[in-house]
């Protein structure tokens, strides 16, 4: 995610703070120093946040470590002033392993709860809403902030906890994309609902997290109509047949005139018919204002290179590119080079398939491969 950077690196998975975070963390700070007119309530405040944000960390966690149970590595996690977000390398694939993913998070909180509340009983701190009010401490404020972490999380509001788990629930009866449809309609309903809260009680943090729902449920529907439109096919359905290939040998001038003669704009170097590198429009373009384009195509060419086969499935080579960061794949048949997979040519995949089922000429799952 732009604007974080790396913090830690816990279980194998990298922890990303999110800038906006200290940003947050200092304003809160500053603010309540100068309000209550101390340095001390103003670094109390911190810790305080500090620690809340602790608590979101394991939150993440255990989602994390609940996927880790069915194979499903996180790449990583990030924090924000909204909470945690952790970037599972793809969604369990059965909606019972949804569920349990999604209810983990919620569940790290509820002992965390629990343990805080046992600790101050064995103490002998005090336990009574009056109580709390007249001695607040840094451990009650925890304490209720864990409890309404797990409250505020189970809310229906897709893609927030109780949104997936409202998703796996309707994907017991529904297909999944159904399902996660309806979630996130529920989802965007329930935005609203915090943007108008927000607005009527002047609480400004309900307005960003009403955007954060309001989009994520988009984006999560349109990943499963995208899912759902390209599951049972292979990568050769949609794959770029059409394509130009470079030497090593070669000037980048000869990329230059691809680029300004067609629609191609990234291009694998092979040799002797095998594929040893790839030269991406961006990395062109920069070693031109570098190196000018007598340069070689092998000096600046990128020796990592996706790899494909014509019948992996169209859904999981999609997946591994966008997950790769990289603009293209080359498709591979018998080890011998046979089109090229770009996340612009699935998605204008995905477009016709939609197209041919809304107009109901040809059954998406028997249209001719795109040669």
């Amino acid at each position: 995610m732009k604007w974080s950077f790396k913090i830690a690196r816990l279980g194998g998975i990298d922890v990303y703070l999110h800038i906006t975070f200290l940003l947050f963390l200092a304003f809160m700070g500053l603010q309540d120093g100068l309000q209550q007119g101390s340095v001390s309530a103003g670094l109390r405040q911190a810790l305080l946040l500090t620690s809340l944000f602790a608590c979101v960390l394991v939150h993440e966690f255990g989602h994390a470590l609940a996927a880790r149970r069915y194979g499903i590595r996180t790449r990583d996690i990030t924090l924000l002033p909204i909470g945690g977000v952790a970037r599972l390398e793809r969604l369990p694939e059965e909606p019972r392993q949804e569920l349990v993913v999604a209810l983990a998070g919620p569940l790290v909180n509820v002992l965390l709860a629990a343990g805080l509340f046992v600790g101050m009983k064995l103490v002998g701190a005090p336990l009574s809403p009056k109580q709390w009010a007249e001695h607040p401490s840094v451990v009650h404020t925890l304490l209720l902030v864990n409890v309404s972490l797990v409250l505020f999380n189970l809310l229906p509001a897709f893609p927030m906890d109780g949104g997936r788990v409202l998703r796996a629930l309707l994907a017991m009866a529904l297909p999944r994309a159904r399902a996660t449809e309806v979630a996130a309609s529920v989802g965007r309903a329930m935005a609203v609902v915090f943007a108008v809260s927000g607005v009527w009680f002047h609480a400004w943090t309900l307005l960003f997290i009403a955007v954060f729902v309001w989009l994520g449920a988009g984006q999560e529907a349109a990943a499963a109509t995208t899912r759902s439109a390209l599951a049972g096919l292979t990568v050769e359905r949609a794959m770029v047949t059409d394509f130009n290939v470079l030497q090593q040998e070669e000037p980048i001038g000869r990329a230059v005139e691809l680029l300004l003669a067609g629609a191609q704009q990234d291009f694998p170097v092979v040799e002797a018919g095998r594929v040893v590198g790839a030269l991406s429009r961006k990395d062109l373009f920069a070693e031109l204002a570098r190196h000018g384009p007598g340069a070689t195509v092998g000096s600046v060419m990128t020796p990592q290179v996706l790899t494909l086969e014509t019948e992996d499935p169209l859904d999981l080579g999609a997946e591994k590119l966008q997950q790769a960061e990289q603009s293209f794949a080359v498709v591979l048949a018998a080890g011998h080079l046979r089109g090229l997979l770009t996340l612009e040519n699935v998605g204008e995949f995905v477009v016709i398939q939609q197209a041919l089922a809304a107009g109901r000429h040809v059954p998406p799952l028997i249209a001719p491969p795109l040669r």
